[in-house]
C-alpha cells in the first residue's frame, strides 16, 4: 500500500488555484443570500432538543427470571435498567469489535510487504479478534443469567453502533494505509476501556460482585489491546516520519 503521507498533486486547497480562488469568491459576492442567523438555527435545533424524545427503550423483562431480577433490585433502591442498558451497549460494542479486527487483520495480510506489514503482528491481531468475541459471549451470558433480552437493541447499544460507524468506514476502506487504521481501532479501545471500566463500577455498587469479577478480566485484557496499539502506531510513525 502507497503511503499516504507523500508530496503529491492535492488540489483541494486555496494556494494551488490562486486565480479560480479569486472567481469563486467573486461569485460568492455576487450571489450572497446575506447573513445566516444562528439563533435562527439553534432555535430549530432546541425545538427537537425540548422534545426529550430518547433513542429507544430498555425493553421489559421477557423471562420469569427477569421479572423477579428487575423486582429484587427495585426493591433495593437500584435501576437494574441502567445495568441492562450498558450490558447491551457493551455487547454491540464488542460485536463491532470482532468486525474491526477482521478487517484490520485483512489489510495487514494484504499488505506484509508494506513497513506496517512488517511492524504489526497479525496472530496478535488474531488473539484480540478472538478475545473481543469472547468478551460479547461474556456479556451474553451476563444477560442470559439476569433474565435480560441480548437480542434487543438498547438505547446505548444503538449510540453505540453510530458512534463506530466512522471507524468501520476507516478499516474497510481499501485506500486507507495501515497507520490510519491504526488510529481508528485506537479511538475504539479507548472508548472500550473507559466503558468497561464504568460497567464493572456499575456492577461493583449493585452487589454483583461475582460478575465485577469476571469483567475485570476483560478490563486487563482491553488495557493490553490499547497499550499494544498505542505503541504499533508510535513505531509505525516515527519510522515513517525517518525519526
Amino acid at each position: 500500500m502507497e503511503n499516504t503521507d507523500h508530496l503529491g498533486m492535492n488540489k483541494t486547497g486555496v494556494d494551488m488555484a490562486p486565480r479560480l480562488t479569486k472567481a469563486m469568491l467573486k461569485g460568492n459576492d455576487l450571489f450572497s443570500v446575506g447573513p445566516v442567523s444562528a439563533a435562527d438555527m439553534a432555535a430549530i435545533r432546541n425545538s427537537y432538543i425540548s422534545l426529550n424524545t430518547p433513542v429507544g427503550s430498555v425493553p421489559v423483562p421477557g423471562t420469569f427470571k427477569g421479572v423477579l431480577t428487575s423486582g429484587k433490585e427495585k426493591l433495593t433502591g437500584h435501576s437494574p435498567e441502567i445495568l441492562i442498558n450498558k450490558l447491551g451497549e457493551r455487547l454491540a460494542f464488542e460485536r463491532t469489535g470482532v468486525r474491526l479486527y477482521d478487517a484490520l487483520i485483512m489489510k495487514c495480510e494484504a499488505d506484509q510487504s508494506s513497513p506496517g506489514g512488517k511492524i504489526i503482528s497479525v496472530s496478535l491481531l488474531k488473539q484480540f479478534r478472538d478475545e473481543e468475541a469472547e468478551h460479547f459471549l461474556m456479556v451474553k451470558e451476563v444477560m442470559d443469567s439476569i433474565g435480560a433480552d441480548p437480542t434487543a437493541q438498547t438505547p446505548d447499544a444503538d449510540a453505540a453502533a453510530l458512534s463506530s460507524l466512522g471507524i468501520t468506514k476507516v478499516l474497510t476502506e481499501p485506500r486507507t494505509s495501515l497507520s490510519q487504521c491504526l488510529e481508528a481501532i485506537l479511538t475504539a479501545e479507548m472508548t472500550d476501556n473507559g466503558a468497561w471500566e464504568l460497567l464493572v463500577e456499575l456492577c461493583e455498587e449493585m452487589g454483583l460482585t461475582d460478575t465485577a469479577s469476571e469483567f475485570r478480566r476483560a478490563v486487563a485484557q482491553e488495557e493490553i489491546h490499547l497499550k499494544q496499539i498505542k505503541a504499533w502506531l508510535r513505531e509505525l510513525t516515527l519510522g515513517e516520519a525517518g525519526v
